[in-house]
C-alpha cells in the first residue's frame, strides 16, 4: 500500500518531493525525503524538544553513506542538492524501491551486484535515532558514512558561524558536546570512527525556497564511520541525546515493529478484520504519530496530541477535532482520557487555549470553537466506555464552559439571548478554525454568529443533556438553550433553495459565501436542522461546489475571492489559506454528513476510498493538511497532518460500524 519503485524513487523534481517520517512518542521526529536530498529546514534524522514540552531543535542532519566495491571504487549512495538546484552526487538513483514496513522506512539500492536495505527508526519513549544497513543479497560491502550533526531551531537555519559542537572519540564511538550542556551520544556496534573539522556549507531547501523562505543551510560534518553490511545482519549507528545509544540494532528495531503490531491490532473496535482495506489499517499505524507526552508544568509527562508534522505542536482545536479518531477509533480510550484530563488543566474563563504554551509561555485564547469540540470530544469518549467517574470529575468544567458562553466570555463570544446563538468576535481576532492573518489582517474574519459555530453550540448543549442525565443531574437549562439554539438556528437557511449562510449578524450584514462550515450542522451527532429537504440542499450544495476526491474547497470556485492554488510566499499563502485550498479533514466529516442523512453507509464510505491512493503522496503513510483546489489538487502545507488523519478513519470506523450492524444494507464500496 505504501511503496514506491524506482521511477517514483528516482523523481526529485515532480511538483511534490516525497518524505517520510518516524517519530518518537516524545515530541521528536526524524523526516527527510525519499530521495535523501534536505529539502526543507525540518529535514533531520533527530529534531528532539531541547527546550521541553516542545521547544524542538535538530542535533543531528545527516548520515551520508558511500560504498566501497571489490576495486575500491567510491559509490554514493545519498544525495544532495547544492545552491542554484544543482543535485551532486546522485546516489537516489541507484535506489530500487522506497516502503514502509508499518510505518518504519525502508530504502533499497542495487550497488557492485548486491542488494543493499536502509532503515531508520527511533525507538518510542527514548530521544535516539537508529540508522541500519544490510545485505539482501550479495558478499559482504564496506560502506562509509558521513555524520553531519547540528544543533538549531527546527524552524530556523544555520548561519555564520554556527554552533559549536565538541567532539570526542570514545571506545564505541564518539560524544559531542552541544552548545547547551547536552550531550549526543553516537555508537555502532562494530564500526570504526574518525573525527572530521569540516562544514558542509550551501545545502539548498528547495520547498523552503517555494514557499519564498530562508533557503540555504549549512552543518557540521562530525566524524566518518566505516563498517561493513553483511548479509543476514543490521551494522549501523544509533544517536542518543543525552543518554547512551542502542546498538542492539535487531532487538530494537523488533521492539518497535511489536510495539506498532500490538496498538494495530487493537485499532478500529466493533470492526471484522475481513473489513479493513489496507489503507485504512496504515491510516490507523499513522494515528501513532501524533500522540505524545508533552512535559507538564510539574515536571510530569501528560498526554497529547501534535497537530502536523513537521512544524505544529500541540494545538486546543485541532486536538479535540482529532481525538476520537485517533484514540477511540485505534481502541484507545485510556489514553483519550488522559488527554482530556490533560487539557482541562487548561480551561480558563470557559474557554480552551487554541495554540499550548511552551516553556514560560501564556497559552493564546483566541478559539471560539476549541472548547465546544471539547465538548463534542467527551461525547465521543462517553459513547465508547460510558466512564461516569471521569464524567462526574470533568462535568463541572463543562458546566462551566456553557455558562461562560451563555453569559458571555472573552473576545465577544456570548449568547445573544433574542435568538439563542452565539456571537463572536473583536476586530483584529481570529476565533474560528479559519484563522488566517496576514500583517495583522485578518483574512476571514467571520465576526457574529458563524454557522459551524452554533452547530456545535446545538451539538453542545444536547451532549450536555446527556451528560446531566447520566449522572442524575438537572438537565432542564441544557434542554431550554438547545431548544433556543435550535430555533434560532433557523435563521441560517438563505432561502434561495440552497444552503446555510456561512455567518449572519457580521459587521456587513449575514455572508453568503458558499463555504464548508454549513457541513457542521449534518455531520455532527446532535444536528440542529429538523427539515430534511433543507439537510439535502445544504448536502448538495457542498457536493456541488466544494468536493473534490481529497477533501472539500474550503470556497466555492465562483467566488471571485477563490484562490485554486496554494502558492507563494508566507503572506501570499496565508492570504489564500482558507479561500479555495481543499482541506482533507473535511471529507470526513462530509461521508459523515451523508450517511446520517440519507441513512445509507456504503455511499457515504466511499467518498473517502481515494484518500487510499494520497498515502504514496506528499508523506508516505500520511495525509497532508490541505490540497490545491484546482485540479490535479496537489498536496500542501503539512505534509502530515493529525485532523487529516484522524478525521478520514474516525468517519470510516463509525460508517463501517453501522454497515456491519445492518447486514442488508446496500454493499457499494467494500473495497474502497
Amino acid at each position: 500500500m505504501t511503496s514506491l519503485n524506482r521511477e517514483k524513487c528516482h523523481d526529485i523534481d515532480g511538483p511534490v518531493a516525497r518524505e517520510w517520517l518516524v517519530t518518537n512518542g516524545l515530541g521528536g521526529y526524524a523526516s527527510g525525503t525519499v530521495a535523501g536530498l534536505l529539502n526543507r529546514r525540518y529535514h533531520g534524522l533527530m529534531v528532539v524538544p531541547v527546550h521541553p514540552p516542545l521547544g524542538r531543535y535538530l542535533v543531528f542532519a545527516k548520515a551520508d553513506a558511500v560504498a566501497i566495491d571489490d576495486n575500491g571504487s567510491v559509490i554514493p549512495l545519498h544525495s544532495n542538492r547544492w545552491g542554484g538546484g544543482y543535485v551532486e552526487p546522485r546516489g537516489h538513483e541507484r535506489l530500487e524501491s522506497f516502503r514502509l514496513d508499518r510505518q518504519l522506512p525502508v530504502w533499497r539500492y542495487a550497488v557492485a551486484g548486491r542488494i543493499l536495505e536502509q532503515r531508520i527508526w527511533m525507538p518510542h519513549g527514548r530521544h535516539q535515532v537508529c540508522v541500519a544497513y544490510r545485505l539482501v543479497e550479495g558478499d559482504p560491502l564496506r560502506l562509509r558514512i558521513g555524520l553531519i550533526a547540528s544543533y538549531r531551531d527546527h524552524h530556523a537555519v544555520n548561519g555564520y558561524p554556527g554552533p559549536t559542537l565538541e567532539r570526542t572519540l570514545t571506545d564505541t564511538g564518539m560524544q559531542v558536546g552541544l552548545p547547551e550542556g547536552q550531550t549526543l551520544y553516537i555508537a555502532s556496534d562494530h564500526g570504526e570512527f574518525s573525527a572530521n573539522e569540516d562544514w558542509v556549507d550551501n545545502f539548498f531547501l528547495a520547498t523552503e525556497h517555494e514557499r519564498g523562505l530562508e533557503d540555504s543551510d549549512r552543518h557540521p560534518r562530525i566524524a566518518y564511520i566505516e563498517l561493513d553490511a553483511t548479509s543476514g545482519d543490521w551494522h549501523g549507528i544509533g544517536i542518543a541525546l543525552n543518554d547512551r545509544a542502542d546498538t542492539a540494532f535487531a532487538e530494537s528495531l523488533a521492539r518497535e515493529q511489536q510495539r506498532i503490531d500490538a496498538f494495530a491490532a487493537a485499532a478500529l473496535p466493533g470492526v471484522a478484520d475481513a473489513r479493513v482495506p489496507d489503507w485504512i489499517e496504515q491510516l490507523a499505524i499513522a494515528s501513532d504519530s501524533y500522540l505524545f507526552r508533552r512535559q507538564g508544568a510539574d515536571g510530569t509527562p501528560k498526554a497529547s496530541v501534535i497537530a502536523g508534522y513537521p512544524w505544529f505542536g500541540d494545538w486546543g482545536r485541532d486536538t479535540m477535532i482529532a481525538l476520537p479518531g485517533l484514540t477511540l477509533a485505534t481502541g484507545r480510550p485510556e489514553l483519550a482520557k488522559a488527554i482530556l484530563e490533560t487539557f482541562a488543566g487548561f480551561l480558563q474563563d470557559g474557554l480552551l487555549p487554541n495554540v499550548f504554551p511552551g516553556a514560560g509561555e501564556t497559552p493564546d485564547y483566541n478559539s471560539v470553537d476549541a472548547a465546544l469540540w471539547f465538548i463534542e470530544a467527551w461525547r465521543a469518549y462517553l459513547e465508547v466506555t460510558a466512564d461516569e467517574a471521569a464524567l462526574r470529575r470533568a462535568f463541572p468544567a463543562l458546566v462551566r464552559i456553557v455558562a461562560a458562553y451563555r453569559d458571555g466570555t472573552r473576545f465577544g463570544i456570548g449568547v445573544d439571548p433574542s435568538d439563542g446563538l452565539v456571537q463572536a468576535g473583536e476586530p483584529g481576532q481570529q476565533l474560528t478554525w479559519m484563522d488566517a492573518r496576514v500583517d495583522g489582517r485578518v483574512i476571514t474574519p467571520r465576526r457574529g454568529k458563524p454557522v459551524e459555530i452554533n452547530a456545535l453550540w446545538y451539538n453542545a448543549l444536547r451532549s450536555m443533556a446527556g451528560f446531566a442525565r447520566m449522572l442524575g443531574a438537572p438537565a432542564a437549562q441544557f434542554d431550554a438553550l438547545a431548544a433556543a439554539a435550535q430555533g434560532g438556528f433557523a435563521r441560517f437557511d438563505r432561502g434561495d433553495g440552497g444552503g446555510l449562510f456561512d455567518v449572519i449578524d457580521g459587521p456587513s450584514g449575514d455572508d453568503r459565501s458558499i463555504r464548508p462550515n454549513q457541513l457542521f450542522a449534518l455531520s455532527l451527532t446532535h444536528s440542529p436542522i429538523d427539515d430534511r429537504r433543507l439537510q439535502l440542499r445544504v448536502l448538495e450544495e457542498c457536493r456541488k461546489h466544494l468536493w473534490t476526491p481529497v477533501g472539500l474547497r474550503s470556497l466555492s470556485p465562483e467566488d471571485p475571492h477563490y484562490h485554486g492554488q496554494y502558492l507563494g510566499n508566507v503572506a501570499q499563502r496565508d492570504g489564500s489559506y482558507h479561500q479555495g485550498p481543499v482541506w482533507t479533514w473535511l471529507l470526513g466529516h462530509f461521508a459523515l454528513a451523508e450517511w446520517r442523512v440519507t441513512g445509507d453507509p456504503g455511499p457515504a464510505q466511499q467518498h473517502l476510498s481515494a484518500l487510499g491512493e494520497q498515502l504514496n503522496e506528499a508523506c508516505v503513510g500520511q495525509l497532508s493538511e490541505i490540497h490545491d483546489g484546482d485540479a490535479p489538487h496537489l498536496p500542501r502545507g503539512a505534509p502530515a497532518q493529525a485532523w487529516s488523519v484522524a478525521c478520514t478513519l474516525e468517519a470510516w470506523w463509525r460508517i463501517e460500524r453501522a454497515r456491519q450492524a445492518e447486514p442488508s444494507t446496500n454493499d457499494a464500496g467494500d473495497t474502497a
